[in-house]
């Protein structure tokens, strides 16, 4: 976003085929600040991927970019760079309120500086079947959001908390745990619903 560093020697490789990553560094924390003086601030990382030799959608099929859980001016950035936004959202009810400022946000974007913005689903995460404050959550969230939300939800798992402390996406550190199964579904899904939006939008 900065224009200190190439894509190319950003980008990790990583022991999935077909996945890279591109971890964050220190240096990012210190982005929200150096972005305020710098012309279309909001534009930066659109603009990176796509300058000569950085395609990134030419490079990759599918971008994720992963934001934090408050609004500045890197995940304004991150915004205004995708063309939809895929909300995972714990199941509780605090997590209800910010979902709903969320959705404010991605309108004010969309109608100042990205018209192809929109909410592509919500994930729910960290459900616990056991609790009935969990199980309200879920039924809320389907009954507001309706289709938006995906039919998998990701399980509280002891195993998905582990992986990163041994370096690990829990699909490598335990592919047969609860977790990493709930994860696999959830691509799936996600596949087959970016299949059916690419249909749809190619018929008339």
């Amino acid at each position: 976003m900065l224009g200190l560093t190439p894509l190319d020697s950003s980008v990790r490789a990583t022991q999935i085929p077909g996945l890279d990553v591109m971890p964050a560094a220190g240096q990012l924390a210190g982005a929200e600040i150096e972005l305020i003086d710098l012309e279309r601030r909001e534009h930066r990382l659109a603009e990176s991927l796509a300058a000569p030799g950085n395609d990134a959608r030419h490079r990759w099929t599918i971008v994720l970019i992963d934001c934090p859980p408050s609004l500045g001016l890197v995940t304004l950035n991150a915004l205004v760079a995708v063309d939809a936004v895929l909300v995972p959202l714990q199941a509780e009810f605090l997590a209800l309120e910010g979902i709903g400022a969320l959705g404010n946000t991605i309108e004010r974007v969309k109608k100042r500086l990205n018209p192809k913005l929109h909410i592509f689903g919500v994930v729910l995460t960290m459900v616990d079947r056991r609790m009935t404050l969990s199980q309200q959550v879920v039924a809320d969230v389907r009954a507001h959001y309706g289709e938006l939300v995906f039919g998998t939800t990701i399980p509280r798992n002891v195993r998905i908390a582990e992986a990163p402390s041994h370096g690990m996406p829990v699909l490598i550190y335990d592919n047969a745990c609860a977790g990493s199964q709930a994860y696999i579904l959830l691509a799936s899904e996600f596949i087959r619903r970016r299949r059916t939006a690419a249909e749809q939008a190619i018929v008339p």
